[in-house]
């Protein structure tokens, strides 16, 4: 669900932006205020795509670390319960 939601924001942030773009170059500004303005919306496009790629993997990184605690988790709960069982053998 959240990478769909993560998808739909970045679509609608690049949409935004190419029509930003296409609205500068077709606006009857001079050559050098429609650069000025270009340069200015790349550079807020490439910092909001710098903190969404960040947030993207710093979300991996969590998913990630909970996976392997679990994953930690259950080998230690398997080696105690063959743990148990072996000792329960041994007595009979």
């Amino acid at each position: 669900m959240e990478n769909s939601t993560g998808k739909m924001v970045g679509a609608l942030l690049v949409g935004a932006a190419i029509g930003g773009i296409i609205g500068m170059l077709f606006a009857p500004d001079k050559g050098s205020e429609t650069r000025k303005r270009l340069l200015a919306k790349g550079g807020d496009l490439t910092d909001t795509l710098k903190n969404k790629f960040n947030g993207f993997m710093e979300d991996s990184e969590d998913a990630y670390d909970n996976v392997k605690q679990k994953v930690k988790d259950t080998v230690d709960n398997v080696q105690k319960s063959a743990e148990n069982v072996s000792k329960a053998y041994n007595k009979a």
